[in-house]
């Protein structure tokens, strides 16, 4: 299981693959007029400070954004998520790095709605001072799970679901995977994120076997392993799951991760993926 406080992990590899997509994904949407709410139900305390002990102990920035934020050849669906980390920044030191919330926040407009839950009350009490007087931002402590209720559908009829679980319980996967599913019966129509850490070949499996079964259409898999099997010195590789993916992002996301792998695997270690789960 992962360290619950995202601030362990903060600017890894796996923020760079997670920011990239949401932040492509955002701009598809922003591609139509009409206004759209994106729900985030694990969204931590939106910015982390990355020379606090915390982030120090494993310094997974250095394995992440470090490598990335200064290369010329960054291809430019990269520039949303790069200006965004740039934004946190503004002395050019790498010190802070922005979480989801902040990410987002910096690609939408006036119309359009975010909401973020929270549980832990720390870090929800950070969220909640970081966005104070937006009123485009609703910051709630409550269970991410228990928003997917409250919050679907919007009534916009347009809207990205970031679910972002921790993975710190036993049986998360069992868990998210029924969330994705309520999320999607809920709101059939949005765009569906759920992010997972590779744990082992069984448990993704299972978790690609049980989303296949709920009868779901339309599941693009996104994979990116920077070591070629799990160490327990870190996570090998992470995934997403998107449902609904917006027209055009698959060709943005495939050309992503191929640049993103050698950057991040300079040793030519793991491998990324984009396929089909669930065709349309």
């Amino acid at each position: 299981m992962l360290a619950y406080r995202h601030l362990f992990h903060a600017g890894g590899y796996a923020d760079v693959f997670k920011h990239a997509l949401l932040a492509q994904l955002v701009l598809c949407l922003k591609a139509k007029v009409k206004p759209f709410l994106y729900l985030d139900t694990h969204a931590g305390a939106g910015l982390y400070d990355l020379a606090h002990p915390w982030a120090r102990k494993n310094r997974e920035y250095l394995g992440g954004i470090a490598r990335i934020r200064e290369r010329a050849d960054a291809p430019p669906a990269l520039a949303p998520y790069l200006h965004a980390v740039h934004t946190a920044n503004p002395d050019g030191r790498l010190r802070r790095y922005p979480g989801s919330p902040l990410i987002v926040r910096a690609l939408i407009r006036g119309n359009d709605r975010m909401a973020l839950t929270e549980l832990n009350r720390t870090d929800c009490e950070s969220l909640a001072a970081l966005f104070s007087g937006d009123r485009r931002v609703q910051v709630r402590l409550m269970d991410g799970f228990d928003a997917l209720k409250a919050f679907l559908p919007p009534r916009e009829r347009r809207g990205l679901v970031l679910i972002d679980s921790s993975f710190d319980r036993a049986r998360e996967f069992d868990r998210v995977k029924r969330a994705f599913a309520q999320a999607h019966r809920r709101f059939a129509t949005g765009v569906h994120a759920l992010w997972y850490p590779h744990i082992g070949e069984p448990v993704i499996a299972a978790l690609e076997r049980g989303i296949a079964a709920t009868g779901m259409r339309k599941v693009l898999q996104l994979d990116l392993a920077v070591r070629a099997r799990h160490t327990g010195a870190g996570l090998a590789g992470c995934g997403m799951l998107i449902a609904n993916p917006p027209f055009g992002f698959e060709a943005t996301a495939r050309s992503l991760l191929q640049w993103l792998w050698p950057a991040l695997s300079p040793e030519g270690e793991g491998s990324w993926r984009a396929r089909w789960l669930v065709p349309e």
